[in-house]
């Protein structure tokens, strides 16, 4: 394997854990015979085309074990996407900076922009290791059991979901309703997370929507209203990316990003949580609330977990790991050996399989009704999630007339 400088980027939306995998990265690469300097990229593949590159390997060491409990993109994120005609300037700066060792960590699109560009490196006869390190709260990367950020996320969400039950509940002689909206463009894994919040048949949530399923206006206010008439109130949690049986976003979102992916939330000016808050009003003439998640619940490092911060680390020692072998053209994965104990390895998923595709929720984690999730969705997320802390209830005993 040829000798040379690494280059490290971040991409898309931030996690509470992606400087865990930078810091792992950084850590495998002060180390490693054949890497000679660790560079990053200040704003992801903007940064290589620009030649704005950190000295890494030149940062004290508190900053680098300092990374693995800091939030965001520390290097700051791009999304910007790869154009054919950008090629030729990135493989100019790889060779002016000997860089023969190129790591991003993102989603779907980033490993779509490593793919691209390691395999042009490759035609061009360019010596080239480049690997993927996963990375997302939407949790829908091919290949991988789950993704960094997403157990952050997830436990974040609901915890919000589980304290906005309480205070709905206990408030329904003012606001009989709460629409939580969640992050997720193509799958529904975050929304279906908050279903842990939900112990007691009661408790929040009773609906839980994703994109997996078509959105019918009809049906949800059907199921709205059983609700209604069985707890006095109604929790419902909805995916960003829901859309009608014509593919219609229930968003309206018309606003489109640099992927043309549609832009959900506050990012397209526009929101399922608002639309479906509306339609209940319309229906039934009550108040209620609805709440949007966007980045600082994705980043929330105070709600982090320690095991999806160590098994970002660990994503960004295993992708060194990889390029000093010379395995080149493919993702990190996570992979699952027991749930109870909970126990994971470490794998490779070529970035063919990964580049783009989203992965849905498979219907065996869906309930029949498709408003709720089922066991095995449950089974699968507690080991990630762990135990959520004990609220209680006052008992109803009153004093008599």
């Amino acid at each position: 394997m040829v000798k040379g400088n690494a280059v490290i980027g971040q991409s898309g939306g931030p996690t509470s854990v992606i400087n865990s995998s930078l810091a792992g990265v950084i850590t495998a690469s002060k180390s490693s015979r054949v890497i000679s300097g660790i560079y990053g990229l200040n704003y992801g593949i903007e940064g290589l085309m620009n030649e704005w590159l950190f000295d890494l390997g030149a940062q004290p060491e508190h900053i680098i074990s300092g990374l693995r409990r800091t939030p965001s993109s520390a290097l700051g994120s791009s999304r910007h996407k790869v154009k054919e005609e950008n090629m030729p300037q990135i493989l100019k700066v790889l060779k002016k900076y000997d860089i023969r060792f190129f790591f991003l960590i993102g989603g779907n699109d980033t490993m779509d922009t490593i793919n691209r560009v390691e395999s042009y490196c490759r035609k061009e006869g360019y010596e080239l290791a480049g690997v993927g390190i996963p990375k997302t709260v939407d949790n829908d990367l091919f290949g991988t059991d789950h993704t960094p950020g997403f157990a952050s996320a997830a436990w974040s969400n609901t915890l919000n979901v589980m304290q906005a039950g309480f205070l709905a509940r206990d408030m329904k002689k003012v606001d009989q309703f709460v629409v939580y909206q969640t992050i997720g463009r193509d799958a529904g894994w975050l929304a279906a997370a908050t279903a842990m919040a939900r112990r007691d048949e009661d408790d929040a949530p009773h609906l839980i929507y994703t994109p997996e399923h078509h959105f019918v206006t009809e049906k949800f206010l059907d199921d709205v209203d059983k609700c209604l008439k069985r707890y006095g109130w109604v929790s419902v949690v909805c995916g960003e990316g829901l859309k009608f049986a014509d593919g219609t976003p229930v968003s309206a979102s018309v606003v489109k990003d640099k992927f043309s992916n549609t832009e959900f939330g506050a990012m397209g000016g526009a929101s399922v949580g608002l639309n479906l808050h509306r339609m209940i009003t319309s229906k039934f003439g009550l108040r209620g609330e609805f709440q949007i998640t966007e980045s600082l619940i994705m980043s929330d490092f105070v709600r982090s977990l320690p095991v999806d911060l160590e098994e970002a680390f660990q994503c960004g020692l295993r992708a060194v790991e990889l390029a000093e072998k010379g395995e080149s053209g493919y993702m990190v994965t996570i992979v699952r050996n027991s749930d109870n104990p909970y126990s994971v390895t470490y794998g490779k998923v070529p970035l063919n399989n990964v580049a783009v595709a989203a992965r849905p929720m498979p219907d065996e984690y869906f309930n029949k009704e498709g408003n709720f999730v089922s066991e095995a969705f449950m089974r699968y997320m507690k080991p990630l999630t762990g135990e959520l802390p004990e609220f209680v209830r006052l008992e109803k005993i009153m004093v008599k007339k």
